[in-house]
């Protein structure tokens, strides 16, 4: 048994390093790094590159992975990304961040190679993280604690917030550098294994809160103490085993969220950060400014001719493709549905779930049983099998409503890789890897009448979700989005209406399950995994996630452009979309209503321009701009009288 103790405590030393410098990077900055594991898994890669594929000694390469390119990479990372997240909405925050962790891991295996990695080397030992002393008994420390109390007055004083904010990305990258080469050995070199250690250290984080480094420490190193006694006692062929020890750190955190909750304690990610001074000198944050053209006043039937344009288009591509690309298209429609999910919980609702596809992943396994094993036709079991999912997401709902977006989104994660861990590979659904197979419906057999069938009831769904945002409900619904404080004084119940907006999402994100597993003939517990999820995100919200026809694109940009890249350009490219999925994310800090949305209103704009002989028309007055959650009011008031 001690020797499992030992184990246990040399795990969580590395849960311990992991959630100590997500906390630093939270109270030093305001950004939670959902990038964690993509740094791991760079480092982690590099020293395995240097010591087993170059024969550099451990040593050396250790020192050059963790202490060189793991902090010169984590500059640059700020430097191009992190410095510009400092005044930025908690959705673009977490979305970023997201991005960089999708761009990464491909990035890496570019540079190192892909090459399959059946054993990794490790350093030996796992120091505990000494963050606690730093940030306490230091003058760097001060620094870091002055700038989370107020960087207006930290700056005031004479202190270089932008340095501090660049050594604590680069301090960062390394621990997380030093992380994944220490559990590399353990849990293998692999993006799955790197965002393990992520989930594992983000159930100590909301442990203690997001900002207690001595609370995150001890439930680390418990963690780890838990699960490898849990191997010493529960008999390794075991069921429950098997279920038991990938849920530990879910129950963790869903035990003191819970307990938070029933003990009325604070759980804002936003409270204590910044002072007065802070908020009166706050730039508005929400988006970006509109361009010219996209301040042009627009008439009726202008407004309404990029619509049409592409409704045509949308409808005759199923006839203008054949073969191997009406497959795909066929495919983008189904994912289409899927994505509205997102429309609906992020878009409308402010939430920001990052399980919608094991929503979709639920709904494909479910009815491809209900087909395969009891006999049902295809349609009605995927219409019908959703059902039985929404009350999975009203749960959530209901568990996480109170909470802030960051204790959500890190809820969700969760989630969802518990689900794909311990759910979606029991043998009935996984099938060693080939799923369960699902027919498509007798009269949508082939790929462009399925196509079709997916596109019909995308416009379904659109337009009741389009008749839900302008109903009393939906007007609620973005009442609550903008400030739930506001809204509470409306005897709005927030509650209420984001479970509502829930228990819909959840039940489109099944749907659109289905129709993916029909597209593609069975439901494959693979395609439905957690990291894949983040690419769903990371694609949606490039496009613009209150557009729906932005979930359409995203539906068909996520099969198309991998198809194109694999139809036209060498297998060496294979890894360049799913690179461009996750920049495209990034870039969402410039541009956070998305492309579609932002290049529809400015072509508006233009159309506008021409209507006109080529001269602008006169804006005409109206109400102020609405402010963007996390936007400070005084500071868009003060923009908005320097305007005028």
């Amino acid at each position: 048994m001690l020797q499992y103790v030992m184990i246990g405590l040399a795990l969580g030393s590395i849960y311990a390093i992991a959630s100590s410098s997500v906390v630093v990077t939270f109270v030093s900055t305001g950004t939670l790094n959902f990038a964690f594991g993509a740094m791991a898994y760079v480092s982690a890669r590099c020293f395995y590159w240097l010591n087993s594929q170059h024969h550099v000694s451990t040593a050396l390469a250790g020192v050059v992975s963790v202490l060189v390119v793991a902090p010169a990479l984590g500059v640059v990372l700020w430097a191009l990304v992190f410095r510009r997240l400092g005044q930025q909405s908690t959705v673009v925050r977490v979305v970023a961040t997201v991005g960089l962790s999708i761009a990464l891991v491909p990035l890496a295996d570019v540079t190192f190679g892909t090459v399959a990695i059946a054993q990794a080397p490790g350093l030996a030992g796992s120091p505990v993280s000494s963050g606690v002393l730093i940030l306490k008994r230091t003058s760097v420390g001060l620094r870091v604690r002055a700038m989370v109390d107020s960087e207006a007055l930290t700056s005031l004083s004479g202190c270089t917030t932008a340095g501090i904010s660049c050594g604590v990305w680069a301090v960062t990258m390394s621990l997380a550098g030093l992380c994944g080469v220490l559990v590399a050995p353990l849990g293998g070199l692999s993006i799955a294994s790197m965002t393990a250690l992520m989930t594992s250290s983000f159930a100590a984080v909301v442990a203690a809160r997001l900002r207690s480094l001595p609370m995150a420490v001890g439930i680390s190193l418990l963690l780890g103490l838990v699960a490898s006694l849990l191997q010493y006692w529960l008999p390794p062929a075991a069921l429950s085993t098997a279920l038991l020890l990938p849920s530990v750190p879910f129950i963790v955190l869903v035990s003191f969220l819970v307990l938070y909750v029933l003990l009325r304690q604070p759980v804002d990610e936003n409270l204590g950060m910044g002072g007065v001074l802070d908020r009166a000198v706050r730039p508005s944050t929400g988006a970006v400014r509109p361009s010219r053209l996209s301040q042009v006043p627009v008439s009726g039937p202008v407004r309404a001719f990029g619509p049409v344009i592409l409704t045509i288009a949308v409808v005759l591509l199923p006839v203008l493709v054949n073969g191997y690309w009406l497959g795909l298209v066929a495919g983008g429609f189904a994912l289409g549905i899927a994505f509205l999910s997102f429309t609906l919980v992020t878009g409308e609702g402010g939430m920001i779930w990052l399980c919608q596809i094991t929503f979709a992943g639920a709904g494909a396994i479910g009815s491809a049983q209900l087909v395969t094993a009891h006999g049902w036709a295809p349609l009605p079991a995927v219409l019908v099998f959703a059902v039985a999912v929404v009350p999975v997401g009203i749960a959530i709902s209901v568990l996480t409503t109170k909470l802030g977006d960051l204790y959500v989104a890190i809820a969700t994660l969760s989630f969802a890789i518990v689900m794909g861990t311990v759910v979606f590979t029991r043998n009935p659904f996984y099938n060693f890897g080939a799923g369960v197979s699902i027919a498509r419906p007798s009269f949508a057999l082939g790929d462009r009448s399925f196509a079709y069938l997916a596109l019909a009831t995308f416009i379904v769904i659109a337009i009741v979700l389009l008749n839900l945002r302008r109903s009393t409900t939906g007007l609620a619904l973005s009442a609550v989005r903008w400030s739930p404080d506001a809204a509470r004084t409306l005897d709005l119940s927030t509650v209420k209406t984001k479970v509502l907006a829930s228990a819909l999402a959840t039940y489109i994100a099944a749907v659109g399950g289905g129709f993916i597993a029909m597209s593609s003939g069975s439901a494959i517990p693979d395609s439905y995994v957690a990291y894949d999820g983040l690419i769903w995100l990371a694609v949606y919200v490039t496009l613009g996630v209150r557009s729906m026809w932005a979930a359409l694109f995203a539906g068909l940009t996520f099969t198309l452009v991998p198809g194109l890249f694999g139809a036209y350009l060498p297998s060496s490219w294979a890894n360049l979309p799913t690179i461009l999925f996750g920049l495209g994310a990034v870039l969402v800090v410039n541009n956070p209503d998305g492309v579609v949305a932002t290049h529809g209103r400015q072509l508006q704009g233009l159309l506008m321009i021409l209507a006109h002989g080529g001269r602008p028309a006169r804006p005409q007055p109206g109400p102020p701009a609405p402010v963007t959650p996390g936007t400070d009011v005084l500071a868009s008031a003060t923009d908005r009288w320097a305007a005028s």
